[in-house]
């Protein structure tokens, strides 16, 4: 039985979900003045490495060569139209700068979401009486975005953040305007006709297997399951991927809650299987070094951590995630690496490390940090102050200008990372 929605009880909203064109390539093309659309250029993580991932890759590479984010390097054919660069970080952070500035030209900041550094949610209903109606204010940012910083953005129009996300993946990344707009109205001409599964927003390769699984193969038909069968399989998620493929989201920019646990946390990705316990504890402690000082930056301290360790690819067991709470909040260095190492210790069987996550959760006012019971009050303000002094001297000076000594032991990576922004070269 086909059950029928009442479109006019959801909340009906102009939401523009907005996509800088392939943004690390097509800013590499803007820097050597060339348009990103007539560009061939591919960014890499390290270009040393014919492992390395390309982190994007210019429109024309993509249809030309067949090379898109998360190929590896070695794939990239030699061809000398091919411009090879490695990513520059901060410059892209840079310029999603100046994009959030243009796209707050248009909407308050209650309207405005940013869902990566390429792609920003704008609720623009409260802007048609200044700017125009939302297919208006759609070109007008292309625009001004084109005219100001010369990079091509395609824009998603929807009734809700749910279809203005479909119709930007689905329809106007490949539209000649780069615009598309999909309405509760035509639901069944745009969602239901989504050929795979996994270009349904929210639903990984994961979840489309397990969908397979029941009989599930395109949108169409999961509109047409059994909801109360989805539930009691995927539980509340199977409940939402049905609506959602009827196009119902409730959701509402301005009304948005954030998450509910703000955490801070640090991944890393190894040059090499690590398989000795020494090697992979100084990367632990590199990285809580790194976890830590962004506490202190914030005056919060942790009272829970959280170790995750993935295994190399070529054995059978994927790795492990586990958490414990902490005899008493801290933002000490010291202190967490000693948590974590133990954490490390108790679960880790010799297998080769390949990634490792560190987390630092359950946060609160550093104002409020306890008294340890069971070592001298000298010893805790004598790890506080060489946190605050090295804390002082990489902000004045560069992450690299202090560390400490473990980080010249073999295995260590915070030298050759020190100048790194999201793990790439800045």
């Amino acid at each position: 039985m086909v059950m029928s929605i009442d479109y006019t009880q959801m909340p009906r909203r102009d939401v523009l979900c907005i996509d800088v064109k392939s943004f690390f390539a097509s800013v590499e093309a803007v820097r050597r003045k060339i348009h990103p659309l007539g560009a061939y250029i591919v960014v890499v993580s390290n270009r040393n490495r014919p492992g390395s991932v390309v982190l994007a890759s210019s429109p024309k590479v993509k249809k030309e060569f067949g090379i898109k984010t998360g190929s590896r390097a070695f794939e990239i054919p030699n061809d000398r139209r091919l411009m090879i660069v490695e990513p520059s970080m901060s410059l892209y952070l840079k310029v999603n700068k100046m994009i959030i500035d243009i796209l707050k030209r248009f909407v308050s900041d209650e309207d405005l979401y940013i869902y990566s550094i390429d792609e920003a949610f704008l609720d623009v209903t409260a802007s048609r009486r200044l700017f125009g109606d939302k297919f208006e204010i759609a070109k007008k940012i292309q625009h001004t975005i084109f005219k100001e910083l010369k990079l091509v953005v395609t824009i998603g129009i929807g009734d809700n953040p749910l279809l203005a996300k479909l119709a930007l993946d689905n329809e106007a990344k490949n539209a000649p305007n780069g615009l598309a707009y999909w309405s509760y109205e035509r639901v069944q001409e745009t969602i239901w006709r989504i050929p795979e599964l996994t270009d349904m927003w929210g639903i990984s390769s994961g979840y489309k297997k397990r969908l397979n699984n029941m009989g599930i193969y395109k949108v169409y038909d999961l509109a047409h399951a059994d909801r109360f069968k989805l539930k009691s399989r995927l539980g509340v998620l199977g409940s939402q991927l049905y609506y959602h493929a009827w196009g119902v989201d409730y959701s509402v920019i301005s009304e948005r809650v954030g998450p509910r646990e703000k955490s801070y946390s640090k991944g890393q990705i190894l040059m090499r299987d690590y398989y000795v316990e020494q090697e992979i504890i100084v990367v632990i402690q590199e990285m809580v070094d790194e976890v830590a000082m962004r506490l202190r930056a914030h005056n919060s301290a942790a009272s829970g951590i959280a170790l995750g360790i993935s295994y190399s690819k070529d054995i059978e067991e994927r790795g492990f995630k586990h958490q414990m709470l902490l005899q008493r909040s801290t933002n000490s260095t010291k202190e967490l690496a000693v948590s974590f190492i133990q954490l490390f210790k108790r679960y880790w069987r010799g297998q080769p490390v390949r990634q490792i996550h560190v987390v630092c959760t359950k946060l609160g006012s550093d104002e409020y940090e306890q008294i340890n019971l069971f070592s001298a009050a000298e010893c805790d303000e004598k790890n506080h102050a060489i946190d605050a002094v090295m804390d002082t001297i990489r902000l004045r000076y560069g992450k690299d200008s202090i560390f400490r000594a473990h980080s010249l032991l073999r295995g260590g990576t915070f030298l050759r990372r020190a100048n790194h922004v999201g793990g790439h070269k800045g």
